[in-house]
């Protein structure tokens, strides 16, 4: 059984809202610059490369792999996997991946999305081996 984990609200700025509006929905959205054709994360209205305010959401396919990872056992109830993940889109976000046993996640692993539940009818994206 793939180890989960209960996730706590994340702060939902303007910004941010259709982020987690549509990863309710089981899709993942990244931020593209128009201006600069440079998709970015965390999500923000002003590109951080070139700083256009030309920007728009675009559909992840939700795969990846694991750039950077740690798995968490103490002070924890339940040991879990905080990592960085590579998109295919290339940009590179802060995450959970769930796997049976943490010291199976490696660097280079494929993963793709998954979406848990939070408060307020949200859902927050997460990863698992692919």
């Amino acid at each position: 059984m793939i180890m989960s984990r209960t996730y706590s609200m994340p702060f939902v700025n303007a910004e941010a809202a259709p982020f987690f509006r549509a990863a309710r929905n089981g899709q993942l959205l990244v931020k593209h610059c128009l201006a600069c054709d440079t998709p970015h994360h965390y999500p923000r209205s002003i590109c951080p490369f070139c700083g256009s305010d030309r920007t728009e959401w675009r559909e992840s396919t939700g795969r990846g792999e694991v750039y950077s990872f740690t798995p968490a056992r103490r002070g924890v109830a339940e040991p879990f996997v905080l990592a960085y993940v590579t998109l295919d889109e290339g940009v590179t976000m802060l995450t959970n991946i769930e796997a049976e046993d943490p010291d199976s996640v490696h660097i280079g692993q494929r993963v793709r999305v998954v979406f848990r539940p939070v408060e307020n009818d949200l859902s927050i994206p997460v990863f698992v081996a692919a």
